[in-house]
């Protein structure tokens, strides 16, 4: 299977770090936030798992945490707009069920 990925500093949040992984049909395979809250970011990582890119950007898109102009889930969304752009490779990774 072949596989686009990126690493997308954030801005504005309270996690620093999105690695995304997604298929070459644009399924998302696995998302990694580092730092955040683990929990809520853990859940966010499995809902969108199996998820198309674009649809996972329609729901999240503009969300915003407290007062921030952004979140998690939004910057989520800026990390999945790179991945759309990025070349495909051949997976040498297993995924984790």
């Amino acid at each position: 299977m072949k596989t686009k990925h990126v690493q997308y500093q954030t801005v504005g949040t309270c996690s620093k770090l999105i690695d995304v992984t997604a298929d070459e049909h644009d399924v998302i395979q696995q998302v990694f936030f580092a730092g955040g809250c683990h929990g809520n970011l853990q859940g966010i990582s499995q809902l969108v798992r199996g998820q198309h890119i674009d649809d996972v950007i329609k729901r999240l898109d503009g969300v915003r945490c407290g007062t921030k102009r952004t979140s998690c889930p939004d910057q989520l969304c800026r990390a999945l707009e790179q991945l759309k752009k990025a070349p495909l490779a051949d997976d040498t990774r297993s995924y984790m069920a």
